[in-house]
This record gives C-alpha cells, structure tokens and sequence, in this order.
C-alpha cells in the first residue's frame, strides 16, 4: 500500500526524520530524542504537521439547524466569526464517529476539522446526513488546504516574528477563537496543554512556513512527544480513548455533549437511554514499570481497562487514562497487571500536566 504524504514529507526527510506508517499516512514520529522533543514544547515552542488532518468546509441555507442535529455539542454556543467549540460526531447508539472541532464563519458557512484516520468516513457521514435532511447544503473537503500547529510558551510570539502582518488579528485570541488571516486561518487551539496557534494555510505555502519557523528557532515535533505532551495533558486519542463501540460519557467528554437543550441531535436518545457504567480517571503508577494500553486494572468494583499509557517525561512517573467502573473514585488505589505482575496505582483526576506545570 503507497502512503499518503503531507506537503511536508520531503522536508521532514531532510530534516533527518524518523517517518512512520500512521492511519495510511507517512509520517515523522521523530527527529532525534523524543524526550527533547517533548520539553521543547513545554519549556519554549515546537512545532508539528499536522496536515493529514483534514478541513471540511459546509456551506448553504441551514448550515447551522443541520449542525445542531449531526453534533452532540451545541453549535449554538458560536454566536461570533471564528468562535471555536469541540465536539462529537454520534451514530445513533451514541458510538462516536469522531472528535472534532467546529468553526462559525458566518451563518452560511461553518468549517470543521476532523481527524486523518476517520475523514473520509465522516465526510461520508455528513454527505448523508445532509441528503436526508433536504437541504441544499455544500460540503466540501478542502484538499488543498495544509496544517501546522505551533505549540509551547513561546508559540505565539514565533508565529507572529514569522508572520507579522497577523499579530494584530490574533493577539487578543482567547481560547478557542480564531482568525481568517487572508492565506492564513489561524486558532488558539491545540492538541499538548500549552498556549500556541494551529494554523490552516494553502499546502503550497507550507513548506515555506515551516523553513520560517525552524529559522526562528522553533523545533519540528514528530508524534511520539506529540502523543506523550496529549496524554500528560489528558487529551483522548480517537481509536484509543473513543471509538464507535464507547459513548463520549464513557469516554470522559461529558463536558462536550449537551443534554441540556431541548434540540435532539443523533444519539442522544441512546445516551438519555443508557446511563454510563464506566468512566474514565487518571492514574499515576506507584510501583516501578510503564502503564500501556490495554493493560487490564482490577478496582474493588470490577475490571478496567487502560485506553492510554506511557511515561510521563514532564512529571517523571508513568501515567494513563483508563476506563473503569463508575464507582473507583479519586485516591483509591487500584492494580494494573503489568506482564506477570500485579503493580500499584493511584486513580487521580487528569489532566496531568498543564502550561507547563503538573496539577498531580
């Protein structure tokens, strides 16, 4: 099978690269020690392709009635361009199709971005969900769009020594607003628990963005820190934290499902129906060895599961999100059967890490 490559590809192989075959996509996962990589995000400002993500644009009369049917949270909440909000995508049993996050532009346009593994999936998904609800609606894949997210302390501030003409449009950004900068659309959002800018440019300028900002001092980041840096800061991972089979109550994004309005949207009769046995906590292990997926944790009130786990470079423990019964609680100590071994950890509430700074 050939991958799929990023507008990046051959300037990450120059850049000495280790790539990688993730979801289909040939990807860096590192560019030397993925532990520097990690604490170059925390302590100054890193900087990631992710460009296989993909954005959708939905356009037409209605877009805003059609997305507060198709998405468990509440587009309602976008009452400004460039407001941002986080959401689920639901199958009627409330299996989640995918996270994503969704942009108000106008009340005819409104653009989403959804993760590489599940795009064509989800576009397929809105495809026909719009025909059956008889409007006249655009959905368009925007194919020659690129994506690069700078993350750390000191993210914004290289964005802006780059690209200066955007400062005064992006410097008063609050948390998951953004901006639409001529070429580049720009939001204070991101994916590691620091401050920075995800930034959606034509793929033709990307490589030339990237070279600007490895000049101005920002190290490109693979996925291996990518993935460490999001779990530190308690970020679910679609395919491992979520999928099809786990409603977002399981899967610790209560937070982004709005039961609370009258509106229906698809599953929320299957969650209103079902209410959740399990429930995701952190837990920090107590013995010596790394927590990973999969592995089995025995609590007093059943079995669960751990659906992320690794060494945590910023707090130097081994840390993971498991789902578990909904009665462990916060300080309990559970056991997690590592290889033949039955090893001690604390269930804590995640995040772990965040600006920096542990919360544990």
């Amino acid at each position: 099978m050939t991958l799929k490559q990023t507008p990046l590809n051959a300037t990450h192989r120059i850049m000495g690269a280790k790539m990688i075959d993730f979801g289909g996509w040939d990807m860096p996962v590192n560019y030397g020690s993925q532990m520097d990589e990690h604490h170059q995000v925390r302590r100054d400002a890193g900087m990631f392709d992710v460009s296989h993500m993909r954005t959708v644009d939905i356009k037409g009369d209605g877009v805003r009635g059609f997305l507060r049917y198709l998405l468990a949270n509440n587009v309602d909440k976008l009452q400004f361009r460039g407001k941002a909000l986080y959401s689920c995508m639901l199958r009627p049993n409330a299996g989640v199709i995918d996270d994503l996050i969704v942009y108000f532009m106008d009340e005819q346009w409104f653009r989403i971005v959804v993760n590489a593994g599940t795009a064509d999936k989800d576009v397929a998904w809105m495809k026909e969900q719009a025909a059956k609800s008889a409007l006249s609606l655009t959905i368009i894949p925007r194919m020659e769009l690129a994506m690069v997210a700078v993350q750390g302390p000191n993210g914004r501030a290289k964005v802006w020594q780059v690209l200066p003409q955007t400062e005064a449009a992006t410097k008063d950004l609050q948390a998951f607003q953004a901006a639409d900068c001529g070429d580049y659309f720009i939001a204070r959002t991101g994916y590691t628990g620091e401050d920075g800018f995800e930034i959606i440019l034509p793929a033709s300028k990307a490589e030339g963005f990237w070279k600007s900002l490895n000049q101005a001092g920002v190290a490109p980041i693979g996925l291996g820190a990518r993935d460490t840096l999001r779990l530190e800061a308690g970020m679910n991972l679609y395919g491992q934290d979520m999928d099809e089979t786990i409603n977002p109550l399981e899967a610790g994004l209560a937070w982004t499902v709005d039961l609370k309005s009258e509106r229906d949207f698809i599953g929320k009769a299957a969650l209103l129906a079902n209410p959740p046995t399990r429930k995701m906590v952190g837990l920090v292990l107590q013995d010596r060895g790394v927590l990973r997926g999969h592995q089995v944790v025995h609590t007093a009130a059943g079995e669960g599961e751990i659906t992320s786990g690794s060494f945590s470079p910023t707090l130097n423990l081994s840390i993971a999100m498991a789902r578990v019964p909904r009665e462990v609680q916060v300080g309990d100590v559970v056991q997690v059967a590592i290889r033949d071994k039955m090893l001690a950890a604390k269930v804590v509430k995640y995040p772990f890490v965040r600006n920096g700074k542990g919360l544990i």
